[in-house]
């Protein structure tokens, strides 16, 4: 917990300045028929990728922020004309129950404090949406589907690839087979990082490592590109530097074995430049290369299918998707339970590496 309330105290210095955005003017008017949301921590995530995407939305629109660094509290009002009633700190935003202006709570923060607010989230009787990695093990996503459904409120994991189209057509062939039956998954995401910055990343207790930042995209996609689930691991972390990977893996290499004979392989790695899912089948194969990026996600198939349908904003689109969910009572796209599988996952890679050992999933 020292590591916790240190970054909280810290917050401001971790997660950087803000950079003033002029194309994604204040829209003067909150439009009721909208959804608002409260973004709980503001790095960079927020400040470069939600907020200004919020801009873009149909469905919702950014009504309040949670911050920790007071500092950044006037710049986010300028550009955004937030009131003073809906700005909080993370000690206060229990009182976002009582603001009509709000209606779901987005957790932006270090992977080790999702649990903690998100379910404080949830103790308001707003929606909740978290970032991925849900949590930091599946004990703590179980509690966090536990508050939400004990307060009735509706959880959202921002898995942003599985909105996309390209990737939506992936998990579409999952059921339709177009090349038969599925023979090897093949997802590798890395990039060759010489100065890694010493961020809340690098540390195990509050991030956990690529494992955990990137290395749910990779299981996320073996688990939509197959529709099934995993039933053993087997992994390895391979560290070439380990005066400055004290803490978390540098690369992890894991196997998993699905049902029906399926195998696929993964790798996370800051040692190396990639980002593919390929996809081997009995009549043919088909990719996306990079699979898992901001924009330009896109790829092909063995018979000269291309994959390239463009979205502008997938995090404009992920909520979107999300808001109307809440807004017409339909299941959320991508609920806590889709979370909590991959970190089940990502903690069996950690164990199998530990031990060497084969990992068994029930």
């Amino acid at each position: 917990m020292q590591k916790r309330r240190t970054f909280l105290k810290n917050t401001g210095l971790l997660l950087g300045g803000i950079s003033i955005l002029p194309q994604y003017a204040f829209k003067p008017c909150f439009q009721k028929e909208k959804l608002g949301v409260c973004l709980v921590g503001l790095g960079n995530y927020s400040e470069n990728l939600l907020a200004p995407a919020l801009q873009l939305t149909e469905h919702c629109e950014l009504r309040g922020i949670v911050t920790g660094s007071p500092e950044k509290i006037p710049v986010w009002q300028k550009r955004y004309g937030l009131p003073d009633k809906n700005v909080y700190n993370y000690n206060t935003m229990g009182a976002i129950a009582n603001n009509p202006d709000i209606d779901v709570i987005y957790i932006v923060l270090p992977t080790g404090l999702h649990a903690q607010y998100a379910i404080k989230a949830a103790n308001t009787g707003k929606h909740v949406w978290c970032e991925k990695p849900m949590a930091k093990t599946a004990k703590e996503c179980r509690e966090i589907i536990d508050a939400c459904e004990k307060n009735k409120v509706k959880l959202s994991i921002g898995y942003r690839m599985q909105h996309e189209p390209n990737t939506r057509k992936i998990m579409e062939w999952s059921k339709t087979k177009p090349f038969g039956p599925i023979e090897n998954v093949r997802a590798e995401v890395g990039w060759n990082i010489t100065n890694p910055p010493n961020t809340w990343r690098m540390d195990a207790e509050l991030g956990g490592g690529l494992i955990y930042d990137v290395g749910v995209y990779n299981i996320n996609a073996m688990r939509y590109t197959t529709g099934l689930e995993p039933v053993t691991v087997t992994a390895r972390h391979e560290n070439t530097r380990p005066q400055v990977y004290k803490e978390v893996a540098e690369t992890t290499i894991f196997n998993l074995e699905f049902p029906e004979g399926i195998a696929a392989n993964g790798k996370t790695t800051a040692a190396e430049s990639i980002n593919i899912l390929r996809v081997d089948c009995e009549k043919g194969w088909y990719e996306l290369s990079p699979f898992q990026a901001y924009r330009g996600v896109k790829g092909q198939a063995g018979d000269g299918t291309q994959l390239n349908t463009y979205i502008e904003n997938q995090q404009a689109k992920q909520m979107d998707d999300d808001a109307l969910a809440i807004l017409e009572n339909r299941p959320m796209m991508v609920p806590g339970e889709e979370g909590m599988k991959d970190i089940i996952i990502v903690e069996a890679i950690n164990k199998s590496a530990s031990t060497g050992q084969v990992v068994k999933l029930l």
